[in-house]
């Protein structure tokens, strides 16, 4: 037993940054490990599609758009050596199991001694797997205040970005509104004009009779 948990130490230790601190046991949340993972991908593909929107907006739009998908690439990176670490975890674990069940068959003609050992062992083991669940506590709370911080920013930066487009539609739009309000004007002018030239020619009095020319002939 001792050798098995000193081997799965010693792999652990050139594991990634997650192994040292947050899976140096089999008592991991390995569940939670990967639904944190998760959760800092979506954030990531959240965090691109913002920036990708802000960088039709730029003059330089390729170049953004390059630091862009360079930025994504080096988290989701960053995520898939996680997930790689915590699937050769498991693959150990699994492995320090298989090998703990053949050990304990043959276990039964131990001398006491064996047996205290390895009680100190297991209790040992133990303190260290509370000591690193504390620490991977503490690191997912840390990683979700962060996130909870970016979606708060991406926000602000999402609705400053749809106020300026907002404001570039009506700069965009006023000439034509304008030309449309004049035109506007100018149809009722038009219309009153008419209205006060009908008016008029109902109100004008009528001109006299001509005289009859056979009356006008007569001595």
């Amino acid at each position: 037993m001792k050798n098995i948990v000193l081997a799965l130490l010693i792999g652990l230790a050139a594991a990634p940054l997650w192994a040292q601190s947050g899976a140096t046991t089999g008592g991991a949340d390995l569940d939670a490990e990967r639904a944190r993972l998760s959760a800092e991908r979506k954030v990531i593909s959240e965090r691109y599609d913002a920036e990708r929107a802000a960088c039709y907006k730029k003059f330089a739009v390729e170049g953004c758009l390059e630091d862009s998908r360079r930025r994504r690439r080096l988290a989701t990176d960053d995520i898939k050596r996680q997930e790689a670490a915590i699937n050769e975890f498991e693959r150990k674990r699994r492995g320090a199991a298989a090998l703990d069940k053949l050990e304990e068959k043959g276990s039964s003609a131990r001398s006491k001694e064996a047996d205290a050992e390895r009680e100190q062992s297991v209790k040992s083991q133990q303190e260290r797997e509370q000591r690193a669940a504390d620490h991977a506590a503490g690191r997912a709370q840390a990683a979700a205040e962060a996130a909870d911080k970016q979606r708060q920013f991406d926000d602000k930066q999402r609705a400053h970005a749809q106020e300026q487009e907002k404001a570039a539609r009506r700069r965009a739009e006023a000439p034509a509104a304008r030309q449309a309000y004049d035109e506007k004007l100018q149809r009722a002018e038009q219309q009153r004009a008419e209205n006060e030239r009908r008016n008029a020619a109902k109100t004008k009095p009528r001109s006299a009779p001509l005289p009859d020319p056979e009356r006008s002939a007569a001595p």
